[in-house]
């Protein structure tokens, strides 16, 4: 399986974000190029992959996850992640752990 795929997880109780906006940008292009725009469901995941397996291919990739729309007084409006694919046949989960204070990301499976 190719592609990219996300989830947001609120680190401060335990539990996936519902309704939070994300968004993927190749950023090979100036200005970037917004590839997909939706938000989370009820499991903190996206109803489709941010990227389809039949559209992977190698490059510099951005998520932006809107985590102000999800928490009150939050350290950050946006939180940005700028990743590489190096190779388009493999699978590039990029999840974010969050709560209104933090923020992290790593590649999962």
């Amino acid at each position: 399986m190719a592609g990219i795929s996300t989830h947001v997880l609120d680190v401060s109780v335990g539990k996936p974000v519902a309704g939070m906006r994300i968004e993927l940008f190749d950023m090979s292009t100036q200005p970037p190029k917004l590839i997909n725009r939706t938000q989370t469901n009820g499991d903190g995941r996206t109803d489709a992959p941010m990227l389809p397996a039949a559209q992977a291919r190698t490059g510099e990739f951005e998520l932006r996850f809107w985590v102000a729309d999800h928490f009150q007084d939050a350290f950050s409006d946006m939180v940005p992640v700028r990743f590489t694919v190096a190779d388009a046949a493999q699978h590039y989960h990029v999840p974010l752990l969050c709560s209104p204070w933090s923020f992290g990301t790593y590649r999962g499976s």
